[in-house]
């Protein structure tokens, strides 16, 4: 497999540093030549200088028979252009871009962007499972701009507890994909009831959450 990644900051560097000791070919593009001298004494011809926006450059980088390219500039802007770029005229199969705006990702995923990584909504989801009292968390969006993950712990209130999943009218375009009880993960049938305590993971669109939410949790 063959991956160009672009961006030489921290991010940058230590996935390369990760992918070529996980044994893949990996090109490292930077714009400031001052690092990739600093890069290549580490990585060699695996680090290479250029603006990754220019279609040049990922020309010469052999684009067009890559596997993967992944943008981790700082720039948001730089990112969109890049893996929009590399799917759209060297066809690459996979695009993953940094978003270091969270408020810029759901516009990645509308135009086409595989796989986008936000550190911020990262850090943000892990401090909303870290409190109990937020029964209800967004976990993942997924590829389709209007889905995402949710998951949401049952209370001793909620409408939902002691009955059946085929008995529960669920929002338009919502499911209930799974049901962590315990230490036992139950793929749900319409005869499981759900039980207080119970953590759901469900696939929801994006306009009927808070109607899920209330459902779940109130």
């Amino acid at each position: 497999m063959y991956i160009i990644v672009v961006g030489g900051g921290k991010v940058g560097y230590y996935l390369t540093q990760t992918l070529l000791a996980d044994g893949y070919e990996v090109l490292l593009i930077e714009r400031n030549p001052d690092k990739v001298t600093e890069f290549t004494e580490r990585f060699g011809a695996a680090a290479v200088a250029g603006d990754g926006a220019e279609a040049a450059t990922l020309a010469a980088a052999g684009a067009a028979r890559a596997d993967v390219v992944i943008a981790v500039t700082g720039e948001d802007e730089d990112n969109l252009v890049i893996c929009q770029m590399a799917r759209q005229k060297f066809h690459v199969g996979r695009t993953i871009a940094r978003v270091n705006n969270p408020k810029n990702e759901r516009l990645f995923r509308l135009l086409g962007i595989d796989v986008t990584v936000s550190q911020t909504n990262y850090i943000l989801n892990l401090i909303e499972q870290s409190i109990p009292e937020r029964s209800f968390v967004h976990l993942l969006s997924l590829r389709h701009a209007d889905l995402a993950i949710v998951e949401a712990r049952v209370t001793a209130s909620s409408v939902v507890a002691h009955q059946a999943i085929g008995e529960i009218t669920l929002p338009v375009d919502c499911v209930i994909a799974a049901i962590a009880r315990g230490a036992h993960l139950i793929v749900p049938s319409p005869a499981t009831e759900i039980q207080p305590g119970d953590e759901i993971i469900a696939v929801a669109h994006r306009d009927h959450e808070d109607e899920l939410r209330r459902l779940l949790v109130a």
